[in-house]
């Protein structure tokens, strides 16, 4: 049939359609170091447990919480969602902005010494641009 129009698809409507929208979208995102500090109130778990499991290299989520003691409070959690502690007060400022403008920030666990019984844990932020 000569005179039928047919569709195609191209560029990224092509590539959606034939893959997850997450494989399309990780070769778009960069991750930018922002800055290095660590956990903070890790003696104050109520479950200082779940502080073994974490591993240097470990990716960690980072959350804004309504905090009556720090109004830029950022609750860092582990990849099963579990509190670790909190980016340090002296810290957060800014990070606490960019996360209350939208932007994506996460965590890198890039050490862990012992100090005492509890582990210092140091941390990159880093923000997640697409």
């Amino acid at each position: 049939m000569a005179n039928e129009l047919t569709r195609t698809q191209s560029g990224v409507v092509a590539l959606v359609d034939r893959h997850e929208i997450g494989d399309v979208l990780k070769p778009l995102i960069k991750e930018i170091h922002l800055f290095d500090s660590y956990i903070a109130g890790t003696m104050h778990l109520k479950e200082p447990e779940v502080l073994q499991s974490i591993r240097t290299g470990d990716t960690l989520n980072l959350q804004r919480e309504e905090n009556k003691f720090d109004d830029m409070a950022i609750l860092i959690l582990n990849g099963a969602g579990q509190k670790l502690g909190y980016v340090p007060e002296k810290d957060n400022v800014i990070f606490a902005r960019l996360m209350d403008a939208g932007k994506l920030l996460k965590a890198k666990v890039t050490d862990i010494e012992m100090k005492g019984s509890f582990p210092m844990i140091r941390i990159g932020i880093w923000l997640v641009d697409f």
